[in-house]
């Protein structure tokens, strides 16, 4: 791997052990959506070519789209967060002076994070209950909780990357959207 390639990979902001960690984390969440995406992809062009040219559906590729659907979306939103990717209504926070965008970024990555702690409490409750039910998928006859353990992960690596976002503007002289990601925008645009 050539140095301009190996820069294009996700290299935390933070130091040391932790910034060791995040780069792991970033990397297997990475892995997990690239594996789901594929995964959906070929589950439901199976289930095209078995419905119309076998004349017979795959009985369980809905509930494996479904299982890769919540896997996406919650292993997506800790990625989303780490790499600065969150939609960002920003018409007052671009007007405010760096003083002030930065004091709103650290507020804004704190009440984000205890949002994400907040509802990561309520999906482990919701999963205790849907254990207690004991409700299992009809085609693959796994119990549902296990589909639903994606969410309360996804809600705590997304409340721990906001909070270390909120660490990382606390400690340093620029305002940053993520650990890794400074507050700016690239200029995309082109003369012709």
């Amino acid at each position: 791997m050539t140095e301009e390639e190996s820069e294009q990979h996700y290299h935390s902001g933070l130091p040391g052990f932790l910034g060791t960690i995040d780069t792991w984390i970033s990397k297997l969440e990475a892995i997990i959506l690239a594996v789901g995406v594929l995964l959906m992809a070929a589950n439901t062009i199976a289930n095209v070519v078995g419905r119309f040219v076998l004349g017979e559906s795959i009985f369980f590729s809905g509930e494996i789209n479904r299982i890769l659907i919540i896997m996406i979306t919650f292993a997506g939103i800790g990625y989303a967060a780490r790499h600065g990717r969150h939609i960002r209504m920003s018409a007052i926070y671009d007007a405010l002076p760096v003083g002030g965008r930065k004091a709103l970024m650290i507020f804004i990555s704190l009440f984000t994070s205890l949002v994400m702690f907040f509802l990561l409490y309520y999906s482990v409750i919701y999963i205790v209950d849907l254990y207690d039910k004991g409700r299992i998928l009809p085609a693959l006859g796994i119990p549902i909780f296990w589909i639903y353990l994606w969410v309360p992960l996804g809600f705590l690596i997304t409340g721990i990357q906001y909070l270390l976002t909120a660490i990382k503007n606390l400690t340093s002289r620029d305002v940053y959207l993520s650990t890794g990601v400074l507050d700016g925008y690239k200029d995309t645009e082109t003369e012709v």
